[in-house]
């Protein structure tokens, strides 16, 4: 196991005259950090990272991102600039063994002198008890740890372990990075792709944010013997698109769904049906997403519009019939028809007053006078004495109490002024007055 915490910077270069065998990826890692292309909300000035080298105090930290962001290549920099010695290990490959190991070594460095920096790629797949062994080497020094994970660390991570390590987010490069790692690409390769300018947005497109996968792309792209500019079409011919990165299981579902959401609340069809495209394009269950345009039409929409749960209820339906890809459009419809619905969260917010209300008053009995008396003994305790008919009472409306005895009238449901609920805001008002004047 000597190469795993031992193959560091101190690793021999390659023969220079081997280098046009290496993969583009490799050849333009960056060497030091003012090189890497994007992260500047991490590595400027003015960022953590930029602060932390400044000052000469690294902590631990976590990185979260997509792949092909920068994560292990800016782990590995960190190293250089601190004088740290670089351990790389993967907690896919790597057991309790190997981490005793690692760990040990660790402290021969510290005792001579010489800091670890510990990457562990892939951190999130370490379980809770696995991710406490690190603990006690971190808070004694033995290892500055820095951990990598495309998950949610929220979520996959302990506790323990985030209190002790700084949570830095990567985010996926942007069209500008990735046209610079496109140029700093054509340097490397002495030569510029032959590709129209179209057809170059088309490739970085392809990338999805992913910088690896560009140059791993440009170096296909490279290899093609052609005498003239190709386009886009001629592009999508020669190379497989990128699947889209989407877990259907993961953080990014639930990035996803909640855009959906988002964009169906604040009335955004086009963006509605963009991220409902999304998450179609990325393998979901059309019927996972029936069912979240259900609650977002009870959630969201309501008495506002009461036709939108039957809308979806409808749609999911149709698609239940014709299945796949027909039946997805109907579900595209129910998108639109939400997004464009009129809006309110009344029915929502008085049911979670009304089930906090509940919890905390759940002893209380109801007002005798609204319970049924079917035995002598009920009738000589008072109940159903003094209640009112509601259909004998003028209006068909009696004003009665039906709140228990100790527990004050609140007012839970509170109707806005739009679509149907603005009738129903009429009638709660109405009631609510005439109420006042029964019991005046």
């Amino acid at each position: 196991m000597a190469d795993l915490f031992d193959s560091g910077d101190a690793a021999p270069r390659p023969d220079p005259q081997s280098e046009v065998n290496r993969p583009l990826a490799d050849r333009l890692r960056p060497q030091s950090l003012a090189e890497v292309i994007g992260q500047a909300q991490v590595l400027g000035e003015e960022a953590p990272l930029g602060v932390m080298l400044a000052s000469g105090s690294l902590s631990s930290l976590i990185f979260w991102g997509p792949p092909g962001v920068g994560k292990t290549t800016i782990a590995r920099l960190l190293a250089r600039e601190t004088d740290l010695h670089f351990v790389q290990i993967s907690a896919i490959f790597t057991g309790v063994p190997d981490l005793k190991k690692v760990f040990e070594a660790a402290k021969i460095r510290r005792q001579n002198g010489q800091g670890t920096l510990l990457f562990v790629d892939e951190i999130h797949r370490f379980n809770k008890a696995q991710q406490d062994g690190f603990l006690p080497h971190m808070e004694d020094g033995t290892i500055l740890l820095v951990g990598a994970t495309t998950e949610n660390p929220s979520f996959e991570l302990n506790a323990a372990v985030l209190s002790r390590a700084q949570v830095l987010v990567l985010e996926r490069l942007s069209l500008t990075d990735l046209e610079r790692l496109t140029q700093r690409a054509e340097q490397e390769l002495d030569r510029a792709l032959l590709l129209t300018t179209d057809a170059r947005d088309a490739l970085q497109e392809m990338a999805d944010g992913d910088g690896r996968a560009l140059l791993n792309l440009i170096e296909q792209v490279a290899a093609w013997k052609v005498d003239s500019p190709l386009g886009r079409e001629a592009l999508a011919a020669r190379l497989m698109r990128r699947a889209a990165k989407y877990d259907k299981s993961g953080d990014e579902h639930y990035n996803l769904i909640s855009a959906l959401h988002k964009s169906v609340r604040g009335s955004d069809p086009d963006a509605a049906l963009y991220w409902f495209a999304r998450m179609l394009e990325g393998g979901e269950d059309p019927r996972y997403l029936a069912r979240r345009l259900t609650r977002m039409a009870v959630e969201d929409i309501a008495l506002a519009d009461p036709q939108a749960q039957g809308i979806c209820i409808q749609a999911w339906e149709t698609y239940e019939r014709l299945g796949s890809p027909e039946g997805e459009l109907a579900l595209a419809q129910a998108v639109v028809y939400l997004a464009l619905a009129p809006k309110t969260n009344a029915g929502y917010m008085a049911y979670k007053a009304a089930r906090r209300l509940a919890k905390q008053t759940g002893s209380a009995p109801p007002p005798k006078h609204i319970l049924n008396a079917p035995t002598k003994l009920m009738k000589s305790q008072g109940y159903g004495d003094g209640y009112d008919y509601d259909h004998n009472a003028a209006d068909g409306f009696s004003g009665q109490n039906y709140f228990p005895d100790d527990v004050p009238r609140p007012v839970l449901y509170q109707p806005v002024e739009r679509g149907f609920e603005r009738e129903l805001k009429r009638r709660t008002e109405y009631f609510a007055n005439l109420r006042a004047k029964r019991n005046s």
